[in-house]
Order: structure tokens, then sequence, then C-alpha cells
């Protein structure tokens, strides 16, 4: 049973929504709708993981690099870069070994949030 989740906010939820599932590879659990369109409320999964998505109807500034980011872990860092990165995701740090045995990379998604995946399961 999950018991943390994430949750992260976007100017225009449905399209960081369609954006999230193309590059990261979240697929949509739930979506509730406001009666003025927006998203009020989203669940995306992927694996055993879980994020909520919303609206954030003001811009904020972008994070640092450094300031916080998500830990996904996911099987194949190379082929789950490659993807982000044809969807436009910037890759921060490129795949790189630990000296922990996982395989790693960190990018950003199109609001600025930072996201780490790698092949590390705790």
């Amino acid at each position: 049973m999950r018991t943390i989740y994430p949750i992260f906010r976007y100017p225009d939820a449905s399209s960081a929504i369609d954006w999230l599932c193309a590059a990261f590879g979240f697929t949509v659990h739930a979506r509730h709708d406001a009666p003025d369109g927006s998203v009020a409320h989203a669940e995306l999964t992927l694996d055993t993981g879980m994020i909520m998505v919303g609206e954030l109807p003001d811009p904020r500034p972008r994070p640092g690099d450094e300031d916080w980011s998500v830990y996904v872990a996911v099987d194949d860092i190379d082929a789950h870069c490659a993807r982000a990165r044809s969807a436009g995701a910037e890759i921060v740090r490129e795949p790189f070994d630990t000296d922990y045995g996982s395989r790693d990379y960190t990018a950003r998604d199109l609001a600025g949030n930072v996201w780490s995946f790698g092949t590390y399961r705790p």
C-alpha cells in the first residue's frame, strides 16, 4: 500500500499530464476536472508509485537543480532517459553509475520540476 504521494502543480495540468505520460511513462489512474475544465485533481501511476497533479494558476520561480527532486525507480535508465529527451525533457544530468550500484539520471519537466530516475530500490 502506498503511503507517500508527491503533489505537482502546473499552470496547464492537462498538458502536463499528457507530457508526463509521454516523457516519463506515467499512466492516468484518475482525473477529476473542475467546472471550468481545468484539472482539479489527477492521479498518475508508474509501476507501484503514484503522484498527484493539479492546477497552479500563477507561474512560480523555477526551482534550482539541487533544491529538491523526486526519485523514481525504473528498470532501464538509458531507455527511460532517451524517451524523456525525445519528449522534450531537459536532461540535467546524463545517465551515470553510482558507487552504490545504481544507474541514475536527472531531468526537468516542462514546469521546471526536478526528477531523479534510477535503478536503486531500497
